[in-house]
């Protein structure tokens, strides 16, 4: 009979420990519920699968310029004289008492103003807003079409200050920038460490400020498997993306590190003592 009482509450525990465990996978997993529908890849080997989203169009994310964006914008022709007027380069340093050149000449980078413009030598005010690099790029590339009779310059455009601010509840909270115009929601949080174990994956918080002025709150499921189709699954520059704390970091917020071990162990010998009585 006590063996079998024995056998009987340690089953009961095992299945409580089981049915918590399946609860924090529940809270913590990414990418949840996703189906088992797949094609092969072109040029995939046998292991090798993609998802075939339904009725869902793929596209490529372009970062589209916006107020207060620094972009680099370069002009580089077969003739550098020719495209030399159409470069900023920022001053050389000379000291007064030397002939020799201290620093290399650099670039100097466009501010996209509050109008959506910048001053771009030779053309003047040139509107920017909304634009994605590709189509800026081209945009002048036309404007110097008449002056090389030749060839069509080569010109690039890039987002220096693309930068994401990432809070809460990661390892790593800070300001990270991407050199390619282009971060997900999972790149930031990478860049970031991840979430802790205490971070809301179903209620992230995205702070956005569109080029109009007007600011915005998105939230995020990233348990859902469907966040790949959000507005806010690529980050925008200057997003704040904030992660909120789960109920039980905010109740243990309540107390301090004395009171919280207080009470784990409080809770510890209670389980215990319940257990040996029923026990015995």
């Amino acid at each position: 009979m006590y063996n079998k009482r024995v056998i009987f509450i340690t089953f009961l525990i095992l299945n409580i420990l089981l049915f918590s465990s399946c609860k924090v996978t529940k809270d913590i997993a990414y990418f949840q519920q996703i189906e088992n529908k797949y094609v092969k890849g072109k040029g995939a080997n046998k292991s090798s699968y993609q998802i075939n989203p339904v009725n869902k169009t793929p596209r490529l994310y372009d970062a589209r310029i916006k107020p207060k964006d620094l972009l680099s914008i370069t002009v580089v022709s077969t003739v550098p004289e020719a495209s030399r007027m159409y470069n900023l380069i920022v001053p050389q340093v000379i000291r007064p008492d030397q002939s020799s050149i201290l620093s290399e000449p650099t670039l100097q980078t466009y501010l996209v103003d509050n109008d959506g413009s910048i001053d771009f030598p030779v053309f003047g005010k040139i509107n920017v807003i909304g634009l994605t690099t590709k189509e800026l790029q081209n945009s002048i590339q036309k404007k110097l079409a008449s002056a090389f009779s030749n060839e069509l310059p080569i010109v690039t455009v890039r987002i220096t200050n693309y930068t994401i601010n990432i809070l809460g509840e990661v390892t790593s909270p800070g300001k990270f920038i991407t050199t390619n115009d282009r971060m997900t929601i999972f790149d930031g949080l990478a860049l970031a460490g991840d979430m802790t174990i205490y971070g809301r994956r179903d209620n992230v918080k995205i702070l956005r400020e569109n080029a109009d002025g007007v600011k915005e709150y998105i939230t995020l499921n990233l348990n859902d498997k469907n966040v790949i189709y959000s507005p806010a699954y690529y980050l925008e520059q200057n997003d704040v993306v904030y992660v909120e704390p789960n109920n039980s970091k905010s109740r243990s917020s309540n107390y301090g590190a004395a009171e919280t071990f207080g009470i784990t162990t409080l809770s510890v010998l209670l389980t215990l003592t319940s257990l040996i009585l029923t026990i015995f």
